[in-house]
């Protein structure tokens, strides 16, 4: 990057600019990753030359140096965090004892890393349409796009801020538009210009369908449920057609038992027949990362005590998403296996 002042100084001063060159380095620079910098280009034989720099607090620094033709010079500027104004000048003694000075003013900017806060469940209010998020730097902007399922763009726009302290909560939203988001991508900048962004990917379809019975401990599909399975699968690849045009998605299959028996084995139960149900849908042709985890009695459709004959929760859900599902009424974070 040049000195904007250096023109003016070339075409009064040719000698001076024939003889050194001067130009900035790393005028951007993120704390502890190196310095801004002055870099002085010996061009023709001087006497030695002085660089004189105040920072915009007030305090001065002065740097003397010198060398032969082809010697660059590299000083490094205490630049505080932030935004800093440098106004000096540059003096150049040349070996007839003449000298010649330039004037510089320039800024620097010395940023700390850009962290964003945002809980995708909590933050994000699909209802309101709004994501609230927190940054460590005073606020600058942020940048938001939204798809929907639809294939509509519901927002592509940038939203201001006016330096919100650290820690300051944050929001943005988007129009209704009758379609809920398959992506958020969400882009916050500091008031310095540094950016940092995530994607959020909240949108998922639960295929309806007629729940397949097994027999009591088992998990082999019965002749007379697959009929069952075969219209699910239709359905789950007329999905996958429809949204897979806009995003990478996976077919998760989650298996449920009501309260009788014991947890552990109720869970290893729901698994298997998760597995096999996955199993079954990818022989029929869904060929997209299909993933599987059994819930047993821990996030029951209906409520019941233990030991509790209750055939609506009793089921297999098949839910086709971006990122995996978090069932709001499970009761562990689940591994979701991979087929």
């Amino acid at each position: 990057m040049r000195l904007a002042p250096l023109l003016a100084i070339i075409l009064a001063a040719p000698a001076f600019a024939d003889a050194i060159d001067v130009a900035l380095a790393n005028t951007t620079v993120m704390k502890g990753k190196g310095w801004p910098q002055v870099k002085v280009s010996i061009l023709e034989p001087i006497a030695g030359f002085k660089l004189n720099l105040t920072r915009g607090d007030g305090k001065a620094f002065e740097w003397k140096g010198g060398g032969k033709p082809g010697v660059t010079r590299t000083i490094e500027l205490d630049a505080p965090v932030g935004k800093t104004a440098w106004k000096g000048e540059l003096t150049v003694n040349f070996p007839n004892a003449s000298t010649g000075t330039m004037p510089l003013e320039f800024e620097t900017v010395v940023a700390v890393p850009l962290e964003l806060k945002v809980d995708k469940d909590k933050d994000v209010d699909l209802t309101k349409r709004t994501i609230t998020f927190r940054l460590n730097n005073p606020a600058g902007k942020a940048q938001l796009k939204v798809l929907l399922e639809s294939g509509e763009v519901a927002f592509d726009g940038e939203v201001p801020f006016e330096g919100e302290a650290p820690g300051t909560p944050l929001e943005v939203s988007w129009p209704d538009k009758g379609s809920r988001p398959l992506k958020i991508s969400l882009k916050a900048y500091d008031a310095l210009g540094v950016f940092v962004g995530v994607d959020f990917f909240p949108w998922s379809f639960e295929i309806p369908h007629d729940d397949v019975t097994f027999d009591t401990g088992t998990w082999d599909i019965k002749p007379s449920e697959q009929k069952k399975l075969d219209e699910s699968a239709v359905k789950a690849l007329d999905a996958i057609r429809k949204f897979g045009r806009f995003a990478d998605v996976s077919l998760f299959v989650a298996g449920h038992t009501d309260t009788r028996g014991q947890t552990a084995s109720n869970r290893t139960l729901s698994l298997n027949r998760a597995r096999a149900i996955a199993r079954y849908f990818r022989a029929k042709g869904v060929t997209i990362p299909i993933r599987y985890e059994g819930f047993g009695e821990e996030a029951l459709a209906v409520a019941t005590d233990d030991e509790v004959d209750e055939e609506r929760n009793r089921r297999v859900q098949y839910i086709i998403a971006i990122d995996p599902p978090r069932l709001s009424n499970a009761s562990f974070a689940p591994k979701w296996l991979k087929l």
